[in-house]
């Protein structure tokens, strides 16, 4: 499953922000969550996780700086 890792970046502003988003989700699917895109069963989360960020099922919030 290839992956456009430009249009992954765009989505989430950086390549740090993308690869802490993408493990942070891959570890939820791993531990048993729901998938949020339709995928084959043998896909592995990590692969889920950003198909989930490149159909913008998965976004992120900044905490705020006090």
């Amino acid at each position: 499953m290839d992956m456009p890792i430009d249009l992954l970046i765009n989505k989430t502003g950086s390549l740090y922000k993308l690869v802490v988003l993408a493990a942070r989700r891959a570890i939820e699917l791993g531990e048993g969550a729901a998938k949020l895109v339709d995928v084959a069963k043998d896909i592995k989360p990590i692969n889920v996780a950003l198909r989930e960020i490149l159909d913008g099922r998965i976004t992120y919030k900044e905490k705020e700086e006090k």
